[in-house]
């Protein structure tokens, strides 16, 4: 929602907007920078809509309680969807729409810099902040851009991709999420045949590979899997990744084989739209990274703190290999998220973390985050742990996570990462640096 906020305020709107954690007094960064750039920000009480406001937007977390829905009712003033507002936005543009369970975030970012460093003066509305536009003091996950590219995050978890018709769609992966896997596949079908131009998918992942129109537009990093744009030759070093793309050199400052992929797919849609592979490595060179995905926050005592946005089995499972290069210990906790959400991916989270475990590494989780609504709440992230510690998995819960640091620190090597993961608790930012400050 913020990233719409001030894409519309950059093209001239009048925006305003609420929240439920703006509260009065308290320090609130999002709010901040929002208001820095004209955008008034009001308590979610109502008091944010008048006569005066024209259109009201909801994302689909808002209910009908809410008081701002209520007033805007009663004023008849019309209300839609956030995914409406940026179908409608998409539109208005030559719009690239990323797609895919895992890696949307980072790829938009790294063809954003791509599309910059080549001078078409992109614009972008993704779901997580760019280091590179949050050094402007913004919150980084949105930018007008006056070129006539739009790169956007096409979220599938409430099926909101089917409405975009971007000129340019990206399929990285199809996992099973927050739904199974045959309605994934019919949504990310539909997002195919709404694709105006180029369809690009990655045919070295099984279920993306089956909606691929041209082999020759897609990307791949497994030669078994053969494409138009092929990666090899992968190693990692530290906290840099190098490797080859159709025969060019390509160095980021950045871990995992997963960012190989994000780096392939953006610049196999970059290469599609004039701009040549050596170009595309030049400017990856610089790629700063996006907010709370693999960001590294430091080392001290020989551990390496890691804060990570993961929060399904596959992305948990694939933060924790990227770690694996880096130290011979991987110390890895998890904040599950939702109730329902924990339930529905329960043996999906014990299979795929217990099979990246090393013998050294260790998982540790805290209680699922409970953002609020009608939920039951039958299972812990106590039950996921005893599930991993019957595999042999080294396994620990920690109920409450302000006991996490002192609990594991006899745990720690003078040669170890502590990674952090989880998603939309907005207090895992701050709970990182806690852990930072206190390590």
């Amino acid at each position: 929602m913020s990233a719409i906020a001030q894409w519309l305020a950059e093209t001239g709107k009048q925006v305003s907007g609420s929240d439920r954690y703006f509260l009065p007094d308290l320090f609130n960064d999002t709010r901040d920078k929002l208001e820095a750039l004209g955008i008034r920000c009001f308590l979610q009480n109502g008091e944010g809509i008048s006569p005066a406001t024209d259109l009201v937007v909801v994302s689909t977390a808002v209910e009908d309680t809410i008081p701002e829905v209520q007033k805007t009712k009663q004023l008849e003033i019309p209300i839609i969807r956030r995914s409406e507002l940026l179908a409608l936005i998409a539109a208005s543009k030559n719009t690239i729409a990323i797609g895919g369970t895992s890696g949307k975030s980072t790829t938009c970012a790294m063809l954003f810099d791509i599309l910059q460093y080549a001078s078409k003066n992109p614009g972008i509305i993704s779901g997580a902040g760019l280091v590179s536009i949050m050094k402007e003091g913004r919150i980084g996950n949105a930018k007008a851009g006056a070129g006539e590219w739009l790169v956007i995050e096409a979220d599938e978890s409430d099926g909101s991709i089917v409405q975009y018709k971007p000129e340019v769609g990206v399929l990285l992966n199809v996992d099973k999420d927050h739904k199974e896997m045959e309605v994934l596949m019919e949504i990310f079908n539909e997002f195919r045949e709404n694709t105006r131009r180029i369809f690009v998918v990655n045919q070295a992942q099984a279920g993306a590979r089956q909606l691929s129109r041209d082999k020759s537009l897609d990307f791949s990093a497994d030669p078994n899997f053969p494409a138009g744009y092929q990666a090899n030759g992968f190693s990692q070093k530290g906290m840099a990744i190098f490797f080859r793309i159709n025969g060019v050199g390509f160095t980021l400052n950045t871990v995992g084989k997963h960012n190989m992929e994000n780096a392939l797919a953006a610049s196999t849609v970059a290469s599609q739209l004039g701009i040549d592979l050596v170009t595309c490595a030049e400017a990856l060179k610089s790629y700063e990274g996006i907010y709370r995905r693999h960001q590294v926050l430091g080392k001290k005592q020989g551990v390496w703190l890691i804060d990570d946005y993961a929060h399904n089995p596959v992305k948990c499972a694939v933060s924790i290999e990227a770690c694996q290069e880096i130290a011979p210990k991987v110390i890895a906790w998890f904040q599950p998220h939702g109730y329902g959400p924990t339930r529905f991916l329960r043996h999906d989270f014990v299979r795929e973390i217990g099979k990246t475990l090393r013998p050294a590494d260790e998982i540790w989780m805290s209680e699922i985050f409970y953002a609020g609504g009608t939920t039951t709440k039958d299972i812990s992230a106590g039950d996921l742990i005893n599930d991993l510690k019957a595999l042999g998995k080294q396994a620990f819960f920690v109920e409450d996570r302000s006991a996490f640091l002192e609990v594991v620190r006899p745990h720690f090597t003078n040669n170890c990462v502590l990674l952090l993961m989880g998603a939309r608790d907005p207090s895992l930012e701050n709970f990182a640096k806690q852990i930072w400050e206190q390590l």
